[in-house]
Formats: structure tokens, C-alpha cells, sequence
């Protein structure tokens, strides 16, 4: 099949929408399928590793009419869509929507459309006000012409902005997990970790705007109670990820007075990744709101024998069990935080056993095979079923 994946982000950009699309693209071409990528082009400087990928599908990068943020409008995806058996529309995207669902109105059930419904999108002021009135009214809209609505988590959409919907059409959505690349993301058994002294806490994220749910604040301010422990002083919170909030963060860790127990690391290839995995004690993910929806890094970290903390919000905690890979907290709670990463910083029996349980669950859950298939499936379903 001919199949058009329209994402707002997309790699050299590091987010999970952009990482997820190019992994579902990937495993789509090997099952032989005609993939191609349609993203907003952003004048990113394309870092080497990105040079050096001979990409299997398709990538075209819009320019677009105008932009804000990760936001971008580009009418011209309405010229794009005609001859494809799917077209696969991953949301938020609202800079693509209407120019889809204008084509889907012309066409009708010529164009086959599917739904990705990644997040729900909230921010303050004016964006806040934009998303709201998207919220009402244009995406009913488009859940209605989607064929098909495809998720990482029914929990996360169940307790999303498609609640209403998810409640009167369950039959419409899809579940598809995300998934990991186990070659890429595979556990190290060399001696580093037991000859280090400290304790390591990995945080991987993005440091800009549109990421500023991460909950990175709450990890420092949690750190900062954490060091006040006699055995625990000397640990070190490694901040993997870049942005224009890079600098305030910085300054967060200066006021703490985590100066010596903060590094920030800027510029890390995703083939160096593994490294950071493998040689930390847990990974956390403390993010605040709905506005994460996944967390692709607990993969990956689980992939690595790597205990993992997240907050238990809809969607993040379906992805693994809180006492088995590793410890959900309460959104926003730096007490809670702070205790649970001490729990697993302090008990290596458990942190042990949390790391094997994760590489377990990733393996026999979480690849990006199954994922292809899965979505193979659904597109064979949407096109010639005679009426969803």
C-alpha cells in the first residue's frame, strides 16, 4: 500500500510524535509497504547521524506558510493526498488539519484517514484559548471523518479530551503500543557501574517550550532533598536533552545549590544513548500533566535494565508496574518523588531485580516489529472493509 504518515515534528527534532512516526515508518517499508513522510520542513541543521541514515521511505519536508513553535501550517499537504491507499494523520498537528479534512471532504471514502490521537495540548494565555476552541471545534470533526482512531493508550484516551467520544464509538479505537529498538537499546554487563561510587539519576527530555511538562523542575527539587541524605551527597542528576529552556534550568539548579550534583548534557547522538542508560541507577520521568501521554524513554531505559520512576498519570502508567520495572509517583509531588527515587537508589537487590523485569516486559511487549504488524493489520482492515 501507499501510505502517507503527516507528523508535526519529525527527527533531527527529538520528541516522542517525530521518534514514534519514524520507527512506525520503518517497520511499514519492511513489510513492504510504500511509506512516505509528510513534516513540516523547520530549518533544522541535520546533525551527522541524520546524514549518515540511507532512510528506507520517504521523507518530504513542507516549508511552511507560517509557524509558531512546533505549530506549523502547511497548506499545501492538500495537493499531497490524493493517490494513497491510507493517509495517517498523527495529532496535535493543527497546522495540517483542516487542509486533510478538506481533501477527506472532497473524496470521501476514496481517502482513508486515520487518526493517531498522540496527547491532548494544553498551555496558558492565548495558546491555551487556541487549544480550547480546536478541543470544540474541530475536533469532533475530525474524529468523525477518521475511519479508524489508533492510540498508544486507551487509558490515556479514555481520560483524554476524546473521552466523550472513546465513551459513545469504543469500537473506533485502536490500540497500538509503542515500541523500542532492542539492538539499538540492549544491557550492558561490564563492571563500571559497580566500580562508581556515587549514585546517578538519568533524566532524557527536551528542554524547550513544548516539552515544558517534563516536570524537570520538580526532578531538581527533589534532588535537591535527596543529596541531603549522608549516603546519598554525592548523586548526580544527568540531564540529557537541549532547548530553550536549557539556560533556566541551569539557573534552577544553580539557586538549589546543585551546582556539583547537575550535569547537562547537550549534544548526545542517539547511538550514545544506551551509554547513559546503562550506567545510571533509574531513570525518571516526572512529568505534571496530561500533556505526556507515553514516555517512549522508559522503553528504552527498561530495554537497558534500568529501574524507572514516572509520574502516574492516564497512559504513562499503563506502560509498565509500579513495584515490577519500577515506581509510579504522584504527579507534581516532590516529596513523594524524592522518596521513591531514594527507595531504588538505596536498594540495589530491588533496582536489580526492577532492571531485569523491565528488559522482560520490553521484550515480549514493546517492538517496533509488533508495532508494524499491528498497524499493517489495521490498514488492511480500513481498506476493504466495505463501511466502518
Amino acid at each position: 500500500m501507499k501510505i502517507a504518515q503527516i507528523t508535526c515534528t519529525f527527527p533531527p527534532y527529538r520528541g516522542g510524535i517525530g521518534n514514534s512516526v519514524y520507527n512506525m515508518s520503518e517497520s511499514l517499508t519492511e513489510l513492504g509497504h510504500e511509506v512516505t513522510v509528510f513534516t513540516p520542513d523547520y530549518s533544522y541543521k541535520m546533525e551527522d547521524e541524520y546524514n549518515r541514515r540511507e532512510n528506507k521511505f520517504k521523507i518530504e519536508r513542507l516549508k511552511p506558510l507560517f509557524k509558531y513553535g512546533n505549530a506549523a501550517f502547511i497548506p499545501q499537504i492538500f495537493y499531497k493526498l490524493k493517490d494513497f491507499d491510507i493517509v495517517h494523520l498523527h495529532y496535535p498537528f493543527y497546522g495540517a488539519v483542516k487542509p486533510v479534512l478538506l481533501v477527506k471532504l472532497l473524496l470521501g471514502r476514496e481517502m482513508k484517514l486515520i487518526l493517531h490521537y498522540h496527547m491532548d495540548s494544553r498551555a496558558e494565555g492565548f495558546r491555551g484559548a487556541v487549544f480550547y476552541l480546536y478541543n470544540i471545534l474541530i475536533l469532533p470533526f475530525l474524529a468523525r471523518a477518521a475511519e479508524i482512531i489508533t492510540c498508544a493508550s486507551l487509558d490515556y484516551v479514555r481520560h483524554s479530551d476524546l473521552k466523550k467520544y472513546c465513551r459513545a464509538k469504543p469500537n473506533k479505537f485502536r490500540q497500538i503500543f509503542f515500541g523500542v529498538n532492542l539492538e539499538q537499546f540492549v544491557t550492558y554487563y561490564d563492571n563500571k557501574n559497580k566500580q562508581r561510587q556515587n549514585k546517578i539519576i538519568l533524566f532524557v527530555g527536551g528542554l524547550d517550550e513544548a516539552h515544558y511538562f517534563k516536570g524537570l523542575d520538580n526532578l531538581l527539587k527533589a534532588l535537591a532533598i535527596i543529596i541531603k541524605e549522608p549516603k546519598l551527597n554525592a548523586t548526580v542528576l544527568k540531564v540529557v536533552g537541549r532547548g530553550n529552556l536549557l539556560a533556566y534550568y541551569k539557573n534552577c539548579a544553580r539557586n538549589l545549590g546543585l551546582e556539583n550534583n547537575v550535569k547537562f548534557y547537550e549534544n548526545v547522538d542517539n547511538s550514545k544513548l544506551v551509554d547513559f542508560y546503562n550506567y545510571s541507577d533509574c531513570l525518571v520521568l516526572p512529568s505534571i500533566n496530561k500533556a505526556e501521554a507515553f514516555g517512549l524513554v522508559l522503553l528504552e531505559a527498561m530495554a537497558c535494565s534500568t529501574p524507572v520512576i514516572a509520574s502516574n498519570l492516564p497512559g504513562v502508567r499503563s506502560v509498565f508496574k509500579s513495584g515490577k520495572q519500577g515506581l509510579l509517583v504522584r504527579p507534581n509531588d516532590v516529596i513523594d518523588l524524592a522518596n521513591k527515587i531514594k527507595a531504588i537508589l538505596s536498594d540495589k537487590k530491588l533496582a536489580e531485580a526492577m532492571g531485569l523485569a523491565g528488559r522482560e516486559l520490553v521484550e515480549s511487549k514493546y517492538t517496533w516489529g509488533k508495532v508494524g504488524k499491528r498497524l499493517d493489520a489495521i490498514y488492511h482492515y480500513v481498506q476493504y472493509s466495505p463501511k466502518i
